[in-house]
């Protein structure tokens, strides 16, 4: 049973005890905009009240996850004063914190990839679902920038620093073999399975004690959630500063004209 409107940029639907949020941009490979943080916490808070509604699955409509932000629109942010970049990124910062630590249990369903901010919404599910050939990337340090959306946070607790290093300093696309080798996706799939598995490992979290599952949620998060939100915090100001560098302005025009950046050096 869908409960949004077709033309929404996030979609909602019913399948059994699940609700599958669905980014709903296909042409532009499910790139983030402001209006879907918004889309996406008001069916969190109605699912959060419906008690028929056990889990989460977060899914990409076509054959991508979530490309993250669109850098044509961080141009525009670029020319604002740092506070006012700071608050367009506490939205992203908002909703992640709202996904991490969702009382009930949040599956992510990658297909074809998920990259910068929409790695840090897969991240902030309890589990990943990812098809094969499928890839994740943090690739900020190309344009110029730094991760947020909790990337960084992710990378420093749940990966080695090395490998976590490789990821965040290089900019490259990983496959997702190589998280699941790292204990980050709990299930490899055949390419266009992604959403079927997670439903399937919806149901089963449906038919156990619910109750329970919220409980163990809050014991998992909870050594950590001081952690994270003081890292969100430190992304978005170095974001907000970074974005308004000269280097982000090279590596925004260079994706503009789709060329390789010419980063400037120190003096």
């Amino acid at each position: 049973m869908a409960i949004t409107a077709s033309n929404d940029s996030v979609l909602a639907e019913r399948r059994g005890p699940t609700l599958v949020l669905s980014l709903n941009r296909p042409d532009k490979r499910n790139a983030l905009e402001t209006g879907m943080y918004i889309q996406m916490e008001s069916h969190l808070e109605a699912a959060l009240d419906n008690p028929e509604i056990a889990n989460i699955v977060l899914r990409g409509e076509g054959d991508f996850f979530c490309s993250g932000g669109d850098l044509r629109s961080l141009e525009t942010r670029a020319a604002l004063p740092v506070a006012e970049r700071e608050g367009l990124i506490q939205r992203l910062h908002d909703l992640v914190l709202k996904l991490k630590f969702f009382p009930k249990p949040v599956i992510a369903a990658i297909e074809g990839g998920a990259a910068g901010a929409g790695a840090s919404l897969a991240f902030a599910a309890d589990l990943i679902v990812a098809a094969q050939g499928s890839y994740i990337s943090l690739a900020y340090v190309k344009a110029g920038l730094v991760p947020d959306g909790g990337g960084s946070a992710f990378l420093a607790t749940a990966l080695p620093h090395q490998l976590a290093a490789e990821i965040a300093l290089f900019g490259g696309r990983l496959p997702v073999e190589r998280f699941a080798q790292a204990g980050v996706i709990n299930r490899i799939v055949a390419p266009g399975k992604a959403l079927e598995t997670a439903l399937e490992l919806g149901n089963q979290l449906a038919e156990g004690a619910r109750t329970s599952q919220t409980a163990i949620l809050q014991l998992l998060d909870g050594p950590e959630r001081e952690v994270f939100e003081r890292q969100l915090e430190r992304e978005k100001q170095l974001m907000a500063i970074a974005l308004g560098g000269a280097e982000a302005a090279e590596g925004i025009a260079a994706f503009k004209e789709k060329r390789a950046p010419q980063f400037p050096q120190p003096d």
